[in-house]
């Protein structure tokens, strides 16, 4: 019996090492699935109910009570790019991402050419791989439970586009 648990507890060490090992081959990661691209979803419609019903409505801002957001995007001296966020009205809780919304805190989301790249928890982000050429770096502010903040119906949101050598 011993002898047989041996040869299990193995043979799922190393089942499970060649599977990473072929996935890894083949280009497969494990970091997620982005919510904009429809194929992450097997074709399944997130429009409209569906939409609002995973991710929630944006949480609607008058202008005035609104935090202000900026960004700069720089060439870092060693390499990439160093993006800085700058807010007014508005706190980096990290401590609180995916819980209930609490007005003037949350974290952003960063996007690269439309594609979203991440979280971002603070003001500093090392951005090490953009492509060549004309490059869009976007970043919207979101409450702890990932609802967009928004004013008069449209995210807050800074774009920089910068070209890349």
């Amino acid at each position: 019996m011993d002898r047989s648990l041996a040869l299990f507890a193995i043979g799922l060490v190393f089942g499970g090492g060649i599977g990473f090992a072929i996935a890894a081959s083949n280009g497969v990661t494990f970091d997620g699935h982005d919510h904009g691209d429809p194929a992450a979803h097997g074709g399944m419609d997130h429009g409209g109910a569906d939409h609002a019903r995973m991710h929630g409505q944006p949480i609607a801002l008058a202008a005035e009570d609104a935090p202000s957001l900026a960004i700069r995007v720089t060439p870092d001296p060693m390499s990439g790019h160093n993006l800085y966020v700058e807010t007014e009205g508005f706190a980096f809780a990290p401590q609180n991402a995916s819980g209930d919304n609490q007005p003037g805190e949350g974290h952003a989301h960063v996007y690269v050419n439309g594609a979203k790249i991440g979280r971002l928890y603070g003001p500093w982000l090392h951005l090490p791989d953009l492509p060549k050429g004309a490059v869009t770096v976007e970043v919207t502010l979101n409450a702890n439970d990932h609802r967009p903040l928004a004013v008069n119906g449209a995210p807050i949101t800074a774009r920089e586009v910068l070209t890349v050598e």
